[in-house]
């Protein structure tokens, strides 16, 4: 009897013992499992790209830098004249409200702005388009903000793109199948973004075959879906000029941008090739913009009577 009882309590003793070891196994587990979740959730870091010297001493001078163009803009199956603008700067944003900052804090993001503007005739009447793009100059993720809009006798049109989770979009227009929209769009490259990446970093231009929305102006403008289209884009050279290209097959449209090898890589033309026009009558003619002068001002001082002759020294 006194070696059964002493047997079971051997068993029991071992039993237990395993028990206790499988535990402390299945603890081990648990938290290496949550070690690796952790890792995974973590949102990765955004690197930002070290400035230049050269960078700040051109682009933080308290200035702007402000070019025009002679422009032919295809509209309704003819060629325009009218004159274009490109005003970049460089200014602190709010990247949660995404406005420039009234105010200096650590926490303000560093973006290269782009204001471009467009004047031209159609017949009896004015055209007026403007584009801002908000790109940090750390070239190290999407346009945080894009607005387009355009004014024309017959109404206008406003879009604006917000980069938070997702590409955030509303549209307005006076047209009915336009209409008020609001579009989530997944993160992809943005043409409008291009022509900031070109004056901070043109060896990071994207390349080859590649998911890009063209810009909001064209959209709109051509009455296309505001989505992400494929497209090629490729960067070639001659011997003072880069050429950065992006063709579009669906929308049969091919955009090139020129400008300087050398830093500041200053854009010297453009051309934008696509069927203008619209039904049986539509031709494909080339919109082309070409360089008259560039000043660096700070022009949000220079606005009395008497500074209206600097408009004279940019050709407007």
């Amino acid at each position: 009897m006194q070696r059964l009882f002493t047997f079971i309590f051997a068993h029991i003793l071992l039993l237990l013992v395993l028990i206790s070891a499988c535990k402390e196994n299945t603890n081990d587990s648990e938290n290496i499992s949550l070690d690796g979740n952790d890792k995974e959730i973590s949102e990765p870091k955004l690197v930002k790209t070290p400035l230049s010297e050269e960078f700040k001493e051109y682009w933080y001078t308290g200035k702007a830098e402000i070019t025009s163009y002679t422009l032919e803009q295809a509209r309704y199956g003819e060629l325009r004249d009218g004159k274009a603008v490109l005003i970049y700067v460089t200014e602190p944003f709010l990247a949660d409200k995404q406005v420039k900052a009234d105010q200096s804090n650590s926490n303000n993001v560093s973006v290269l702005k782009l204001n471009s503007t467009k004047k031209f005739l159609t017949g009896i009447y004015p055209y007026s388009i403007m584009n801002s793009s908000f790109y940090p100059v750390s070239d190290n993720q999407h346009a945080i903000k894009l607005t387009a809009s355009v004014q024309e006798w017959c109404g206008q049109v406003f879009s604006q793109l917000n980069n938070r989770d997702k590409f955030e979009i509303k549209s307005f227009s006076y047209f009915e199948s336009e209409g008020d929209q609001t579009i989530t769009l997944d993160k992809t490259h943005l043409e409008n973004e291009i022509w900031n990446k070109i004056r901070i970093n043109p060896s990071n231009l994207p390349a080859g075959n590649i998911k890009i929305v063209p810009s909001m102006e064209y959209l709109r403008l051509a009455h296309k879906p505001l989505k992400a289209y494929d497209a090629n884009a490729e960067l070639s050279t001659t011997t003072d000029l880069y050429t950065y290209k992006m063709d579009y097959p669906e929308l049969e449209r091919t955009l090139e941008i020129s400008f300087s090898k050398s830093f500041p890589h200053t854009i010297e033309n453009w051309s934008e090739t696509y069927k203008s026009g619209f039904g049986p009558n539509a031709q494909t003619l080339t919109t082309r913009a070409t360089k008259i002068k560039t000043l660096k001002r700070a022009y949000w001082q220079e606005n009395k009577n008497s500074d209206v002759f600097l408009r004279d020294s940019l050709g407007l």
